[in-house]
């Protein structure tokens, strides 16, 4: 009976290490049964029983898991500082969101000068805009907390509102190619499944951080935030192309897909707009409220 128990005990909760070798070798065997093998062959099955005990082990584990994140983010000093320091936590993204955008800007660029293809340019243009407005908002994080300098961050929260509008002519050039010369993005199954799961779970974290953020009282956080929604957005906008392209194109006709990518590329369009005249019309009225008070206090 002991047998059966240290048995089913070693079974469901094997040692760390083995559950994190589970990941890769069960993540690999099903890539290459649904790729290479065929999904009837003895590897594949072999790969369902082995994905499925791995996301047993794991699921068993999750409340350990949970306990050891709540226990390292108490008692770890830079554990407490990231958690704590809201500055630090934007500044850092804003950095890297930065340089991806920069650097993919320059890419897509360099492709529409050599192609001589706007299609390119108008990628190029999307996260060019995407970049100067994280320029913006990362050199005064950088500087200043949260609410210290009012009058500098609503004037570059109005300044991302501008460029949001500047960045909706990209957009729309975009769903233009899209839509009229059916322009999209094309990827293997597999890469397309693991870009919904992405883009799904980055447009709910960016959901999220805008409704956390507002406590802050900061123009800059909420920009920063509202920046990363619009960009969730069109990664859904991107996600849906590719999707029609991968899994759509039997059982769905051309011109219906134009139909839904045009409809979503529209919607996306207008509510960029939407909350960058927001954005304006906000930074406006509150910098005249904060001139107001100055005048009134002075």
């Amino acid at each position: 009976m002991d047998f059966w128990k240290k048995l089913g005990k070693a079974l469901l909760f094997p040692h760390i290490a083995v559950m994190i070798l589970l990941v890769p070798v069960a993540t690999i065997l099903l890539i290459c049964s649904m790729v290479f093998v065929g999904t009837e062959s003895v590897i594949a099955y072999i790969s369902y029983v082995l994905a499925a005990y791995t996301l047993t082990v794991w699921c068993f584990k999750i409340p350990y898991i949970i306990k050891f994140i709540k226990k390292f983010k108490i008692e770890n000093r830079y554990a407490k500082r990231w958690f704590g320091d809201a500055r630090l936590r934007v500044t850092i993204s804003l950095y890297g969101s930065f340089i991806w955008n920069a650097a993919y800007a320059v890419f897509q660029l360099g492709l529409g000068l050599y192609h001589s293809s706007f299609w390119f340019c108008s990628l190029a243009g999307y996260y060019i805009s995407l970049a100067v407005m994280r320029f913006f908002l990362v050199r005064h994080s950088s500087k200043h907390k949260p609410g210290e300098k009012m009058h500098e961050e609503l004037v570059k929260y109005r300044a991302c509102g501008i460029v949001f509008l500047v960045m909706n002519l990209a957009l729309a050039l975009m769903v233009f190619f899209m839509v009229y010369f059916g322009r999209t993005f094309e990827h293997h199954e597999i890469t397309t499944i693991a870009m919904a799961a992405y883009t799904f779970t980055s447009f709910t974290f960016a959901i999220i951080n805008m409704v956390k953020y507002r406590k802050y009282n900061s123009p800059v956080f909420s920009a920063s935030k509202a920046i990363s929604f619009a960009a969730a957005c069109v990664s859904m906008l991107t996600l849906e192309s590719t999707m029609l392209t991968t899994f759509g194109t039997e059982t769905m006709d051309a011109f219906t897909r134009k139909i839904f990518l045009g409809a979503t590329g529209g919607a996306i369009s207008l509510f960029i707009v939407a909350m960058a005249i927001y954005m304006i019309a906000q930074g406006t009225r509150k910098l005249k409220l904060l001139k107001k008070e100055e005048q009134k206090n002075g």
